[in-house]
């Protein structure tokens, strides 16, 4: 059986933090990685965390690596963007805590609060249950043909 050459991230999971705040990533997203996989997780303007696997992450880092020190705008940017982040693997049982900074700017709960984890395609995001409940509720026949005509499917 031959292994895939990209990594699918589809669906959407319901997890409870645990005590520590963290969270456990669904199994099917876990198994199209190898052990020790680097992850880097993102603040997203929607008011979410998205968490880049390394095809996703490399893109970024080569986008920052051709921004001249010179830029100093630009260097302040990064600076501002990657403190805001954080690079992550998933511990021995598929869990991921994530830093303060990111937990708050997705306004998710304590120990033992919901949280969403959804699938998008290369990347997966995580919601706070009812973030995510709006953006179900947006996504009508409508949206769903938009973007489909969006992007040629």
């Amino acid at each position: 059986m031959s292994t895939p050459s990209k990594a699918y991230l589809a669906g959407n999971f319901r997890h409870l933090l645990d005590d520590k705040n963290r969270v456990t990533i669904p199994s099917p997203w876990r198994g199209l990685f190898a052990k020790g996989t680097s992850f880097l997780a993102i603040p997203n303007p929607g008011g979410y965390v998205s968490v880049l696997p390394p095809p996703e992450a490399d893109k970024l880092y080569e986008k920052f690596a051709q921004v001249p020190l010179s830029d100093v705008e630009g260097q302040d940017g990064i600076s501002a963007f990657m403190a805001r982040t954080q690079s992550f693997s998933f511990d021995s049982q598929g869990r991921i805590a994530l830093n303060e900074t990111l937990f708050s700017f997705a306004g998710l709960g304590g120990p033992k609060s919901e949280v969403v984890l959804v699938g998008g395609l290369n990347k997966f995001n995580i919601y706070n249950p009812t973030k995510w409940s709006q953006v179900e509720q947006e996504s009508t026949a409508s949206s769903q043909r938009s973007v489909m005509q969006r992007f040629g499917i």
